[in-house]
């Protein structure tokens, strides 16, 4: 018999599922604490639950974890988990602690369609979209595993990033009831500061996350003009510059941060230059002619592997470009790279996923050459 998984609904997902079996909502609300708050799989430890209903689950529902089939600590603390989600398919999650938070980076699609040259993901191809309990299994696992690992009965995750494994938006319908579940009170309790969609700019899901559920948002920019985006995020082809810094400048209005984080990621000779700085530091204020944006710049050093062909910018030219983008006023930081020597830094995760959109043919078809720009 194939049963319900209660990790796809949101509150209000469980409190209709609970109605169908003739159960109130109040009794929604106590399942949602267990499975959550607690990590509970077990409906039969589940107490405060009448036994009538602790038995209709049991008969008819689940809390299904996501096998894991690997694990691997980084000597900087970092954790990486590589999780079965069935048909050869796996994605991975990455636990990076802080001093003052935890941070927890997860996956949205067995692979990814959208095939950015410097991403270990996109090379791999894409298989599927995640189901919203593929999505909050990663959460759930990982909060709870941590929490018995170090004793904790209090909250070890504190931020969720969904930078993992796949484009987010491109997978809307699962994603947003997963935000819900790790927004709810009932459920993870994390603020929508410190919840992040990334995207690499689908402009059109940008204004519906706003609609429904604006949470932090950071866009992967690595490029200051159509031209080069184009080759580095093909996705650009289809939402250029000027729409995607339309929808980022409205994005704030309904946001729980007042700025979007643009993501660039250093490429030696690629998009590392300071007259890339300059014409950055001019598009993102509005000086370029499209429109100003409230932003933060992440600068992001490049993780080579073997098929990107690129390599990471120097130090010394990232803390130069980082300078033009401070002295324009642009509020910019260097990301720290964690977990690299498991491959769980920025653009590493790969997982195993079966290619279905052919992206080393189209790659070859397109006969992309980014040309070393010069160092001015």
């Amino acid at each position: 018999m194939i049963r319900t998984s209660l990790l796809d609904f949101d509150l209000e997902g469980l409190v209709a599922y609970c109605a169908s079996l003739g159960e109130k909502r109040f009794r929604a609300v106590q399942l949602f604490r267990w499975i959550h708050q607690r990590g509970q799989a077990d409906f039969a430890t589940m107490s405060d639950l009448a036994k009538p209903l602790r038995d209709k689950l049991g008969a008819a529902a689940e809390v299904k974890p996501l096998p894991v089939l690997s694990e691997q600590a980084s000597a900087d603390g970092t954790v990486k988990w590589l999780f079965d989600v069935g048909n050869g398919d796996a994605v991975e999650t990455v636990f990076i602690p802080e001093a003052d938070r935890g941070t927890l980076c997860v996956s949205s699609q067995a692979g990814c369609a959208v095939g950015c040259r410097f991403c270990s993901t996109g090379h791999q191809g894409f298989s599927r979209n995640l189901d919203t309990g593929e999505i909050v299994a990663q959460l759930w696992f990982a909060e709870h595993a941590l929490r018995r690992r170090l004793a904790s009965t209090t909250r070890v995750i504190s931020n969720v990033v969904l930078m993992g494994m796949g484009e987010p938006l491109q997978n809307y319908a699962a994603l947003l009831p997963a935000l819900r579940v790790m927004l709810d009170d009932h459920g993870y309790g994390l603020s929508r500061r410190r919840v992040t969609v990334s995207t690499s700019g689908v402009v059109p899901m940008i204004g519906r996350l706003q609609a429904d559920c604006p949470v932090a948002l950071a866009v992967s920019l690595h490029a200051p003009n159509d031209a080069l985006r184009d080759q580095l995020v093909p996705l650009n082809r289809k939402y250029p510059l000027a729409e995607l810094l339309l929808a980022c400048r409205s994005y704030p209005e309904a946001a729980p941060r007042d700025f979007i984080t643009f993501e660039y990621c250093m490429l030696d000779g690629v998009n590392d230059s300071p007259a890339q700085a300059r014409e950055l530091a001019e598009l993102v204020t509005g000086q370029s002619g499209l429109l100003a944006v409230s932003c933060k710049l992440n600068l992001i050093p490049f993780n080579p592997f073997p098929a990107s062909g690129l390599l990471c910018s120097p130090r010394e030219r990232v803390l130069a470009f980082a300078k033009v983008l401070q002295n324009a006023g642009i509020v910019t930081t260097v990301r720290k790279t964690r977990g690299d020597d498991i491959a769980a830094a920025c653009g590493q995760l790969a997982g195993e996923v079966q290619d279905r959109t052919r992206v080393d043919q189209r790659m070859a078809r397109q006969a992309i050459r980014i040309q070393p720009v010069d160092a001015l």
